[in-house]
């Protein structure tokens, strides 16, 4: 199931890396591999995503919360995703 969301939300942020629903995603993203911070994420910016984009970002923090994002798979959807956003 993780890696079916996770190739969407790349698809999305590789289609348009600079459109407001990539930076949203990307910066849930980044919020949840930064666990010393507490997950801590403006729910407000949920209002922001557009209902697709909010239903991909609830089933993100559930890989959250069931600890499926402490993995190799994980790691390597991150780094991919900053060198998208990074270089596009």
């Amino acid at each position: 199931m993780s890696g079916h969301i996770l190739d969407k939300v790349q698809q999305i942020i590789k289609t348009s890396p600079h459109s407001s629903q990539a930076l949203l995603l990307f910066g849930l993203i980044k919020t949840l591999d930064i666990e010393k911070g507490g997950h801590m994420y403006l729910l407000v910016k949920l209002k922001e995503m557009t209902g697709d984009t909010r239903q991909l970002a609830y089933q993100l923090m559930e890989l959250m919360a069931s600890g499926q994002i402490d993995n190799d798979p994980w790691k390597q959807f991150v780094a991919s995703v900053e060198d998208t956003i990074r270089n596009a």
